[in-house]
């Protein structure tokens, strides 16, 4: 499919991708009435669902994936549900485990390839809530498992009808090395405080599968994935965890229609994260490169962001 000429032009001092990504983590924010609702997942631990809907019972639903460390509430999560909601099409905000304000059961959580539990989400919404039109968004972590799950050997119910993927390190080894260099250290910084403070409640937990002396030794997000991640969720280090959950390997097997939209300035992003070759290839793939946005931060008018506007434009079209 050939790329797509993005007309993204953002608000003069949001042309830089710092300051977009920034505002648009720190500073908007957005107002939506949810309803929480917990389910089981097929290894017995759980989901926490956060509901939104349109003002008329819809058939379709939007599945809202978060990013790292992200939950339900953050903005770039709400206020996708909250236009699709305004346009007849009822939002789930799914909060990954151990994101919802409450620890998971087990000493595995979340991953950037754990696809089973949005494969849970997925039948829950079409068998247990009857819903006919099912689509997916999912935001940097959240759209690398959303592009995996698509791409990997399984049965997609039906009622799959589109997908979105916005800021994905689709190459996670590549992103890894960038979230490293100087220009992100605020941002890797967070990230790791917010990841080790939660691994603490593990070792009280799970005292015998990890040590506050490992917790202590995490001084980067790759150590995190040496220490943690990849222990926890049964690969061999962190390099192998980024090769095996990397969603560019499964994108030429997507037969859903999908968009992917990578801002050419954000940070996060290795140049594998924009696969051109894999999207002229399939049909079904649909890449936009807007020279801004930074990581998440298309800003536009009236708290809208663009990224919001094309998800909505594209599932009305497919």
């Amino acid at each position: 499919m050939p790329i797509i000429k993005s007309i993204y032009k953002p608000p003069f001092q949001f042309k830089n991708g710092f300051l977009a990504t920034v505002y648009s983590g720190l500073v908007r924010k957005v107002n939506l009435e949810q309803q929480r609702e917990r389910i089981e997942t097929r290894d017995t631990d759980f989901l926490d669902l956060d509901w939104s809907y349109s003002e008329n019972k819809s058939d379709a639903v939007i599945i809202l994936l978060h990013g790292l460390e992200g939950h339900a509430q953050r903005p770039y999560v709400t206020g996708a549900a909250k236009l699709f909601n305004q346009n007849g099409i009822d939002a789930v905000c799914v909060n990954f485990r151990g994101c919802s304000g409450e620890d998971n059961r087990f000493y595995n959580s979340y991953h950037s390839g754990a696809t089973d539990d949005l494969d849970d989400v997925i039948k829950h919404c079409v068998d247990r809530k009857g819903y006919s039109k099912v689509y997916i968004k999912g935001i940097s972590l959240g759209g690398n498992i959303a592009l995996k799950y698509l791409g990997e050997d399984r049965q997609i119910p039906k009622q799959v009808k589109s997908a979105i993927a916005i800021s994905v390190p689709v190459h996670l080894n590549g992103s890894a090395k960038e979230l490293h260099t100087l220009t992100n250290k605020v941002f890797t910084i967070r990230f790791r405080q917010h990841l080790v403070n939660k691994l603490k409640i593990k070792t009280i937990q799970f005292p015998d599968k990890i040590s506050i002396a490992e917790v202590n030794s995490i001084k980067t997000l790759r150590d995190f994935d040496e220490v943690y991640t990849s222990k926890a969720h049964g690969f061999l280090g962190a390099l192998d965890y980024y090769e095996k959950s990397s969603s560019l390997q499964f994108l030429k097997n997507v037969n859903v229609p999908t968009l992917l939209i990578n801002a050419l300035n954000d940070s996060f992003l290795s140049p594998e994260c924009y696969p051109i070759k894999e999207a002229k290839q399939n049909p079904n793939l649909f890449l936009e490169m807007p020279k801004y946005g930074g990581h998440v931060g298309f800003i536009a008018k009236g708290n809208i962001y663009y990224n919001e506007l094309r998800a909505l434009e594209f599932v009305k079209t497919i």
